[in-house]
């Protein structure tokens, strides 16, 4: 029987270091991307607020400059800016992002240039900072920073399937299952209205997928949902900042404080 048993597991952990490929694919741009300003708040999954955030985008032609930034209520900051082409289908240009405070476990500056595929990573371990270059072979779907552009293109009801280059801190292509749930009510005010719900799921091919597995690293549940109508719109995203940072919920805000309005002092003859 223990042999047997054995063998099984042999087979089973060989399968699992030769697992079949995910098919990765460019996400088509039914929705273009325009200029927009919004404010956001990043919660912890209870609720409780940690950081305001603002969001920038300025279109110029077929290329989008988005930036992303967080300042935390203990001081951390986070900071992405990313610049991508939608000529048909959605291609990363570059992608850049600054993480540093008490926040996150390490402060950590990534930057992705895919026109030579090299991915930088600035970090700092027990003190010391420490730099990795490395180029890799980027394929053309790697959606760093554009995430939320693509769950608006994504499709409503089968999977999509993109790469993303995943620094913790050695940078490494992983793929991203964009999974649709179904439909789920929701209501602003007296309008009620329905929203798309994805599961977001990472897979690791290669030994590295198959240790996670075998050491029962367990992934993150990460969610997000979109307005499900004609003009598609990411309301919420339940995941990390980082590849392995905690999950928090993202969602839209609105400036609510505003300096006090002065009363018009009225003249005696109504002027």
């Amino acid at each position: 029987m223990l042999v047997g048993a054995s063998v099984c597991f042999l087979l089973f952990a060989a399968r699992l270091l030769h697992p079949a490929a995910v098919a990765a694919e460019a996400v088509v741009v039914r929705y273009p991307e325009g200029v927009a300003h919004g404010f956001l708040v990043l919660r912890t999954l209870d609720g409780k607020p940690i950081a305001d955030g603002e969001s920038t985008q300025v279109a110029q032609g077929d290329r989008v400059t988005n930036r992303m930034s967080f300042k935390f209520a203990d001081g951390s900051i986070y900071d992405q800016t990313t610049v991508f082409s939608q000529n048909r289908t959605f291609h990363l240009v570059s992608d850049h992002v600054l993480q540093k405070g008490p926040s996150f476990e390490r402060s950590m500056e990534t930057a992705i240039d895919t026109a030579s595929g090299q991915v930088t990573v600035r970090y700092n371990e027990h003190g010391e900072e420490k730099v990795l270059i490395k180029r890799l072979q980027l394929p053309p779907d790697v959606s760093n920073g554009m995430l939320f552009a693509v769950l608006k293109n994504a499709r409503r009801n089968v999977p999509t399937t993109v790469s993303y280059v995943a620094a913790t801190p050695k940078p490494r292509i992983v793929n991203l299952e964009f999974i649709p749930q179904g439909q789920e009510p929701f209501s602003i005010g007296r309008y009620a209205h329905k929203a798309i719900r994805y599961a977001v799921k990472i897979k690791i091919s290669g030994l590295a997928g198959a240790v996670a597995v075998l050491l029962g690293k367990k992934p993150p549940n990460i969610q997000a949902w979109v307005l499900a109508k004609d003009a598609p719109a990411l309301l919420r995203w339940d995941g990390p900042l980082n590849t392995d940072g905690p999950v928090w919920r993202m969602e839209l805000a609105t400036p609510a404080v505003w300096p006090p309005t002065k009363e018009v002092q009225q003249k005696p003859d109504g002027h």
